[in-house]
């Protein structure tokens, strides 16, 4: 593999997990915050969910924009209200202020999340996006990996607003690193037809489907399950299980490297066995390890040591499940990437904030709850990609007016 495909896969990981990091460097700091501002959990995942919601609300409007007006722009506009939120939520007041700039900064986030997928279709297709696309979440892997970590040590050492303080610095990093080392990838030959009303055409048309909404809800329930797990786990693990905020960051890391370590195999096993083959399998096992995980707890089985192997094994199927879903569902669709990208990436949140907020209303500070919710959603995933890919299918083309 070439620097240059490196280089970018590195750019673009970097600008895709500036969203995530945000997400992953606070949730140890989730307990000392509703202490802090006199509010329950549910008041904090408050926090976390607006964060979801704002940024599957804001890709709808990035992806067209994207189109439109090249892939740079839209980056730099985002980068800058996810500081201005990020500097907001580290003086927030109050939970009600920490929620408001929390959905600041999500909205400004889903430039990283969309643009990068866009990129990627620009320049490649079929088994060399599917690569590229695994390289990309092996450097986006340094947020759940390092940033639970990281957020740990700095909110015991400063308190859980030096962690937004560090994300403004991550967000500036980022800056730099967009106007010094990424090319603009849609010139504005391309651009040419590119309109709002074409736009919502194109929303149309891929609304109507259904191969593109199969394989973009495959991958939505996949990642759901880790979203459920996010938003619960350092209430579990810290409140039920009594681990210290920085032996949670360690438990949460480990999962994190098998989803993205698992990514990795994604080209190899594409170029053996074709993508749509390794969504069947990957799904057949995430499915069949969080339906044994379920069933054991079901069953009154409460024990951390299997909690965390089961979701070791698990999260590493859903590492191939999420590169693979997102380059099949994108692979038709290079004239509106950026659109294909929003609408793929819209429904992925608004799935996996649905997942939260229906397992945040069974907690029971349990892990019942939580497993179960996961394990819905991997049956779910499996029964729709044995739906969607069990026969063949022609490419699908934009309906000319």
């Amino acid at each position: 593999m070439n620097s240059r495909f490196f280089g970018l896969a590195v750019v673009l990981g970097l600008l895709s997990a500036i969203g995530p990091f945000a997400i992953d460097m606070y949730l140890p700091a989730m307990p000392s915050i509703g202490s802090d501002l006199h509010a329950g959990p549910v008041g904090v995942q408050m926090s976390l969910l607006a964060f979801f919601i704002s940024m599957g609300i804001g890709q709808l409007a990035v992806g067209p924009i994207a189109d439109i007006y090249g892939r740079k722009g839209p980056l730099y506009v985002g980068l800058a209200l996810f500081l201005v939120g990020s500097v907001g939520a580290a003086l927030a007041p109050t939970i009600e202020w920490l929620v408001a700039f929390r959905f600041l900064q999500g909205i400004g986030a889903t430039a990283g999340l969309v643009v990068p997928r866009a990129i990627v279709r620009d320049l490649y297709t079929g088994n060399e996006a599917a690569k590229l696309m695994s390289l990309l979440m092996l450097v986006f892997s340094v947020s759940p990996i390092l940033a639970p970590l990281t957020g740990s040590f700095i909110s015991e050492s400063f308190g859980w607003r030096g962690v937004f303080w560090a994300v403004t610095v991550a967000v500036l990093v980022a800056v730099v690193l967009l106007a010094t080392s990424l090319k603009e990838t849609r010139p504005p030959e391309e651009r040419i037809g590119s309109s709002f009303g074409e736009a919502l055409r194109a929303y149309r048309f891929l609304l109507r489907d259904r191969y593109f909404l199969g394989l973009t809800a495959i991958g939505s329930f996949a990642i759901s399950s880790f979203f459920v797990y996010l938003s619960n786990s350092s209430f579990l693990l810290i409140d039920h299980y009594g681990l210290t905020p920085r032996v949670y960051s360690l438990f949460f890391s480990i999962n994190a490297v098998s989803f993205f370590a698992m990514s990795q195999l994604t080209g190899k096993l594409a170029d053996r066995f074709g993508l749509s083959r390794v969504v069947r399998y990957a799904v057949t096992g995430y499915a069949s390890v969080m339906v044994l995980l379920f069933a054991l707890m079901a069953s009154g089985f409460d024990s951390l040591g299997v909690l965390a192997t089961l979701l070791f094994f698990g999260y590493g199927f859903v590492g191939l499940v999420i590169p693979s879903t997102s380059v099949l569902a994108m692979d038709e669709h290079g004239e509106i990437a950026g659109t294909a990208s929003a609408l793929l990436g819209t429904l992925q949140l608004g799935i996996g904030a649905v997942a939260m907020a229906v397992a945040g209303v069974f907690a029971d500070g349990t892990p019942l709850p939580m497993v179960a919710a996961i394990a819905l959603c991997a049956v779910i995933s499996f029964t729709l990609a044995h739906l969607t890919l069990g026969s063949t299918r022609r490419p699908a083309e934009v309906p000319a007016e």
